[in-house]
């Protein structure tokens, strides 16, 4: 038996109805193909790759996030974080090719494949293979022991039960939903010894991109996560009451995902307005400097506050089909310096540009002007509309 997905309450589904409305904005945004969407899908991903790895306790910059998902090295990112971040934006990587699949099935093989990406760099994780005893979560702050999970004879028998729900779940639940409870029976099942929450968070995704998602990236989740770890942990925390509970309700999970998504559409919808404005800034600024289409990538990621290198100021180029050499990075990048544009630290392989203030104020006067973000109850103003 696992948590049963509850019956949608009017709230809920209005909720849902919101989201689609957002992700149809995005849609129609998207549809015609701009040069822009490559750097913001390449910035979504690393995101979602440092949200899902910052959980549980790799932490990493942004720009080392995206560096590890362009095949760079990063910057200041500790051994064990690189190795992480790597097996997790190769999983969703895999996720992301596999989606679309015409003969597509979930199985526990898959399952367990997508495990071994995300951890082979330890092999004291057990890398694709169930776990082979009891496994504690203990809260990072307290080290208090917050959910036992079940025991290890049971694994097989429920990996074997998430896999047939995972393929037989109904058309005509919202795919959030499914989703969504993808997500909590993985983290309560908690089949391997280590790497089941951002597990967990993969799963999630391929659902939501099995659906057909237009850009199922920009549906995940995972920074909105990594950015509100402590209610994540405490609603999980509340579902499971300390242990394996899977005839508890798991609405407050599922108002919680409902809640992660609405934020996160709305962030995206703002990302995709705000990066085709900048983008613009950015075209007419080359234009009347007399700078090369082709250095407007590296602009914007460094006005996103990112340090560009020259492998990734190349990366960046050679991800849109471009054509680049290290010598014309480097030419590039020290054209920018001299049109103060990009300001140059450190020395030969140690070398990176970060945006000068006139082009941070370009992005800068874009932030200034947003609207309001609005953090509150969405379920509670929802009921009270009613």
């Amino acid at each position: 038996m696992l948590f049963a997905t509850p019956e949608l309450e009017p709230t809920e589904l209005a909720i849902v109805a919101q989201i689609d409305q957002l992700r149809d904005s995005l849609r129609y945004r998207l549809h015609e193909p701009r040069r822009w969407q490559g750097s913001l899908r390449r910035v979504s991903m690393a995101r979602a790759i440092q949200g899902s790895n910052s959980i549980e306790g790799y932490e990493a910059p942004l720009d080392d996030a995206a560096a590890v998902d362009l095949g760079e090295e990063p910057l200041d990112a500790e051994h064990e974080t690189k190795l992480a971040l790597r097996g997790y934006r190769d999983a969703m990587t895999y996720v992301l090719q596999v989606a679309g699949e015409e003969r597509f099935s979930y199985s526990e093989q898959l399952v367990k494949a997508l495990h071994f990406m995300m951890t082979s760099y330890d092999m004291k994780n057990r890398p694709g293979l169930w776990r082979l005893g009891s496994i504690y979560v203990r809260d990072e702050e307290t080290g208090d022991v917050v959910y036992r999970g079940p025991d290890v004879e049971r694994v097989p028998q429920l990996m074997e039960e998430y896999v047939v729900s995972l393929n037989h779940s109904g058309e005509d639940e919202p795919v959030l939903v499914r989703a969504g409870m993808a997500h909590l029976n993985m983290v309560m099942v908690h089949p391997f010894r280590d790497g089941n929450g951002r597990m967990a968070r993969c799963m999630q995704t391929l659902v939501i991109a099995r659906r057909g998602v237009l850009y199922p990236l920009f549906a995940s989740i995972e920074e909105y996560l990594g950015r509100n770890a402590r209610a994540y942990y405490d609603v999980l925390e509340s579902v499971g009451a300390g242990a394996w509970h899977p005839d508890r309700d798991a609405r407050p999970w599922i108002r919680f995902v409902l809640t992660a998504h609405l934020r996160q559409a709305q962030t995206m919808l703002r990302r995709v307005k705000e990066t085709e404005q900048l983008w613009g800034e950015l075209e007419t600024l080359t234009k009347r400097r007399g700078l090369a289409d082709r250095t407007i990538p590296g602009l914007y990621m460094a006005a996103m506050n990112f340090r560009v290198r020259n492998s990734t100021y190349r990366a960046n180029v050679l991800a849109d089909d471009g054509e680049m050499t290290v010598a014309t990075a480097g030419r590039d990048l020290q054209q920018l310096v001299a049109a103060g544009l990009l300001v140059t630290h450190g020395e030969k392989r140690g070398r990176f540009y970060t945006a000068s203030q006139e082009l941070a104020s370009i992005r800068q006067a874009i932030v200034v002007a947003r609207d309001p973000r609005d953090d509150t109850d969405p379920f509670a103003r929802t009921a009270a509309a009613r």
